[in-house]
């Protein structure tokens, strides 16, 4: 898909901001995540960016817990996530009983992209290509 910008300046003109095109990675915080049917996986706690390559990594998404205890978080490749504006939150198609199986870490042990095989078996895991490739 490519992208036009009299589209993106037309709806900026109309006072609808610069998204879904362009948004914010702020104003995805927090955004819920459903699978394919529409059961709730989570929630997407951050967005996490390459620096050197100005590309997103993988988003964080937390699932489980209680009040944010206990949660457990996953990388979620950015390309696994599909962003529904109807209903402002994010499909992942994946289960909820196979994300219990995914790569994950908890609040205060994150891992670094930077790993290689880290990175490449999140990847793996959904099913898409890595970001760098």
């Amino acid at each position: 898909m490519s992208l036009q910008t009299d589209n993106i300046v037309g709806e900026r003109s109309h006072g609808d901001g610069p998204g879904p095109e362009v948004m914010g990675a702020s104003s995805l915080s927090g955004d819920s995540v459903v699978d394919r049917n529409g059961d709730s996986l989570g929630e997407i706690k951050e967005i996490m960016v390459d620096v050197p390559t100005g590309r997103v990594a993988y988003a964080v998404l937390s699932f489980g817990g209680f009040l944010g205890i206990a949660d457990k978080l996953f990388a979620v490749p950015w390309s696994a996530l599909t962003l529904d504006t109807e209903h402002k939150q994010f499909i992942l198609d994946v289960d909820k009983d196979r994300l219990k199986d995914a790569p994950g870490f908890d609040k205060d042990h994150w891992p670094s992209m930077a790993q290689p095989t880290w990175a490449s078996t999140v990847y793996k895991f959904y099913g898409v290509d890595p970001y760098w490739h």
